[in-house]
Formats: structure tokens, sequence, C-alpha cells
């Protein structure tokens, strides 16, 4: 019956706690190198909504010079830690003013918050012998997991035939890649097989296949010789230095990027490094 009374809407809020986020920019001056323009536009839009959305940015260098830390990143970060610098200028870049040059080091640095005011205070120093003796404990406790998505070269795409094949195809080749994994799971922490270059059997097989796969398409990179022959990223990163050490590619340039020295003919085939 309508009694004329307003009807009002209810709606279910989540008001779970949402969690913190924190982004942590490490050496912000190899970014700025490669994409300057491209990564300081996404810092300086990334500190704006960061204030307003609870999101935590942290940023370090090593090299505090104006086109690493430029004007516009610097108004976006109003709370600043230096630790001891080797000048004046460097000084004034990170905290506006002088006083940082003549820090002690082994965690001695100088504090400034949003208001401006800058605080000396000493926090924790960890020893580059101590990293060593964390990094080993976490060693022995097992085999590393990496992420694939993290060491894929965006640059270097697969080529457009296998980019349509069929989901089951997809399938195939990721449960492939599982049992691969499955197998490496099982063998010792410190395998010397699965960790560096092995030099008969099976291993060879697959060096030749590597060799071949860089030779054809002209690309050398851990991360692809790791999807093309569907191998684990330590297999592929010793497959990579035994290239360059037999002079086959160049080492690693600042991107990543190798030279591959050796020509490949198009008729090429599975027994030109077979051995004599």
């Amino acid at each position: 019956r309508h009694t004329g009374e307003a009807v009002y809407e209810d709606e279910a809020m989540d008001l779970a706690p949402l969690p913190y986020i924190v982004i942590v920019v490490d050496e912000m001056a190899d970014l700025m190198m490669v994409a300057g323009k491209d990564i300081e536009g996404a810092i300086q839009r990334l500190a704006q909504m960061a204030r307003a959305a609870g999101i935590h940015l942290i940023m370090a260098t090593q090299r505090p010079s104006v086109d690493v830390i430029t004007g516009t990143i610097k108004a976006n970060f109003p709370t600043r830690i230096s630790f001891q610098v080797t000048s004046k200028i460097d000084s004034r870049t990170i905290l506006g003013e002088m006083g940082a040059e003549q820090l002690l080091g082994q965690g001695d640095m100088l504090f400034m918050a949003g208001g401006g005011r800058t605080t000396r205070v000493h926090g924790p120093f960890c020893s580059d012998s101590e990293v060593e003796t964390v990094v080993a404990h976490l060693k022995r406790q097992g085999r590393p997991s990496y992420l694939d998505a993290v060491t894929a070269d965006d640059a270097s795409e697969e080529p457009a035939k296998e980019g349509g094949r069929s989901g089951r195809g997809k399938a195939a080749a990721a449960d492939k890649a599982e049992r691969s994994d499955e197998s490496e799971e099982e063998a010792p922490v410190f395998d010397i097989g699965a960790f560096a270059a092995a030099t008969g059997g099976e291993s060879d097989d697959l060096y030749k296949q590597a060799i071949e796969v860089v030779l054809r398409d002209q690309k050398a990179s851990t991360s692809y010789i790791q999807r093309r022959l569907q191998i684990g990223y330590n297999r592929a990163a010793s497959i990579m230095e035994r290239m360059e050490i037999e002079g086959i590619v160049g080492p690693a340039n600042h991107a990543g990027k190798r030279e591959i020295l050796v020509a490949g003919a198009p008729h090429m085939s599975s027994g030109m490094y077979d051995d004599e």
C-alpha cells in the first residue's frame, strides 16, 4: 500500500580495513638514465595521488644530482632523509641546505619532516658481513622460487604465429613448465647441475638448442631462453653465462641486452656445434 513515506535504499558497505601499500623505488638514477621523462611523470603522478590515497612512496638514490632529483620530484616529497654525502651541493640538492656532508656515516643521517625542520638522528646500520650472513641463512632454507613475470623481457615478444596458438597449446606448455619446475624442486638445494652449465648428456643438447634459438631469432637474453626452452631461470642464466664465456654473445649492458657476436646461417642445423 502507498503511505506517502520516503523510501530509502539500503546498501551493505564493506568496512574491512585496507592494507598498507608501500612502494620502494631503489636507485632512481638508473631509471632516470633509461627513460627520464617517462619516469619523472609517473613518479609525479604517483606521489600526488599517493598522499590522498594513503600509499607510502619511498625513493632512494646514490647519486643526488639535479638530473635525478628534479624540482618536480622534490616538490612532491616533503619528507626527506640524507645520509653522508661528499659535497655541499649534494646536501643542498636533497635537503635544500648544507650539513649532510659533515655526517659520520654508518647510520648517521639528517631527517627533514614535512614542516621543513631538520633533525639529526641515527638510523639502523647493517654491515656487509651481516647481509651475507642473512642471505646465506635464507639460501639454506630451500630453493628460491622466482616470478617469471619479473624477468620477462617486454621488448622480446613472441612471434605472431605463436601469439595465435590455441588454448590447448598454452595449457600444454604451462603443464610442461609446471612439471619442469616440480622436477627441479626435487633436486638438492645446491645441486650444481641446476645452477651451473654441465658438459655432457642432456645439458649439451639443451645448450645446442639455446644457441640455435639465439642465432635464429637474434635475441639473446636469459628470460627469452627461459620462455623458448621452457626451463628454469637458473638454468637459463647458466646457459647465457656459458655462451658469454665461449664468445657467442657479449656481456649484458645497463639495460640487460647482449650483443650476438656469431652470425647465424639460415640453414643452420642442430649438428652445427657437435663435438668433433
